[in-house]
């Protein structure tokens, strides 16, 4: 039965289908095929998407395109600016600590890439041509799942059960967040020498960063109330999503002031037509879920498992591996959908800690968004820079390197990612 459902998934997903929808038609011809009561499919949709928790989705998406279009890139490109100062690859450092700031009050790349391509494009290539512009903003709006909040990982969480907490998974991307936001700065900078690009920006003034800090103090602190108060449980973190939703209207409305009344129905539809993807894929996975744990298949792909390793490590290159492919062709939301449910079990087996795996699994799905043939991040900059997939695939390559560098050295010393939320009681 498991088999009849992943073909007739694969098959309908090539063929073009959209992914829940392929995910649905392929759980009713499951259950069809099993003989199961077609009637258990309805109450099944409906409890799956019935859960508190899963409206910070939603929540989260409105809080940032808000942000995106009360002018916040503005000020954080002001402000990275003022730090950074006349250096060689100094515009392309601005991008990657805008993309930093950026996903510190969005959590998705796919916004963060529209936001960023066509705000910080046109300066960058006057300095350094399309391809390597367009290189470093995908880049940048990588950044968006891994620094927290991130919408990837409340999915996973989600679809994890209750041995991962939100805050858990939040705090579990901030040190490789912040690792692989420092390579990313020394690449921008190795590439400008290597490639003799010429030095940009004005010299740094203490004045002139106390002035962008001044103004950049209130964007700054949205995270830190959001994040902060998830992380310390002063609320759960659909609440904060809409404390972030009421925030992002004050610092819109009254501090940016570029907020409009106007903007706000494109803001809630954007953002609707998001959740309701997510939300139909978690509707219909949920019945491929319980049709595969009908079938046992959870328990004979830890038997298979098993048998091929008893080594926890092996397990993670294994998964790794295979996630490598999938993001390659699968979108991310549907493989948190599909996947986490037959392997988060297995890692605990192997006794992996739990946010360990997670972030491992999010990492990879992460990269897969800048790898082709299906990276939605490498779609979305060509889409709004006009810049040709295989120039933009080329100098994307170094950037995707560092972040595998960053997966291994996840895998490898596991405390990178669990030291901070062991520290804070996760």
């Amino acid at each position: 039965m498991s088999l009849y459902v992943i073909v007739c998934f694969l098959v309908l997903a090539f063929l073009g289908m959209p992914l829940a929808f392929s995910l649905g038609v392929s759980a009713l011809a499951g259950l069809w095929l099993s003989g199961i009561d077609l009637l258990v499919l309805p109450p099944r949709l409906m409890n799956s998407v019935n859960s508190f928790p899963l409206m910070s989705i939603p929540l989260f998406m409105v809080a940032g395109e808000l942000m995106l279009k009360g002018g916040i890139m503005e000020r954080l490109v002001d402000l990275a600016n003022a730090f950074i100062g006349r250096v060689r690859g100094g515009l392309a450092q601005v991008a990657i600590i805008s993309g930093a700031g950026l996903a510190s009050v969005s959590g998705a790349a796919v916004a963060d890439a529209s936001a960023l391509s066509s705000t910080l494009v046109p300066p960058l290539e006057k300095q350094y041509g399309l391809g390597f512009s367009t290189g470093i903003v995908a880049a940048a709006a990588n950044l968006g799942p891994i620094i927290p909040p991130s919408g990837a990982m409340i999915v996973y969480a989600f679809m994890a059960g209750s041995s991962v907490s939100v805050g858990g998974m939040f705090m579990s991307g901030v040190i490789p967040g912040l690792i692989l936001f420092s390579m990313l700065m020394v690449l921008c900078w190795f590439i400008a020498w290597y490639r003799d690009y010429p030095l940009a920006g004005e010299p740094v003034t203490l004045q002139n960063i106390m002035i962008q800090l001044r103004r950049s103090l209130l964007v700054f602190m949205m995270p830190v109330i959001v994040i902060g108060g998830i992380v310390f449980g002063a609320f759960t973190p659909t609440e904060g999503a809409a404390i972030g939703v009421c925030y992002a209207l004050f610092l819109g409305f009254f501090v940016t002031r570029k907020l409009k009344i106007a903007d706000l129905p494109q803001v809630l539809l954007t953002a609707a037509s998001t959740s309701a993807m997510v939300g139909a894929m978690i509707a219909f996975a949920s019945t491929v879920t319980f049709l595969f744990t009908i079938d046992m298949l959870p328990l004979r792909l830890a038997g298979l498992m098993q048998g091929v390793t008893d080594s926890p490590f092996v397990f993670l290159c294994l998964v790794s591996l295979m996630l490598l492919v999938v993001g390659m062709f699968l979108e991310s939301n549907a493989a948190y959908i599909m996947l986490v449910p037959l392997f988060h079990p297995i890692a605990l087996q192997y006794g992996i800690d739990p946010l360990h795996f997670g972030f491992i699994f999010v990492l990879n799905l992460v990269i897969g968004m800048l790898t082709p043939p299906v990276g939605v991040v490498l779609f979305v900059v060509c889409g709004i820079t006009g810049v040709r997939m295989g120039e933009l695939v080329r100098q994307s390559w170094p950037f995707i390197a560092a972040m595998y560098a960053v997966l291994v050295l996840c895998m490898v010393f596991p405390a990178v990612v669990t030291w901070l939320p062991e520290r804070l009681g996760y």
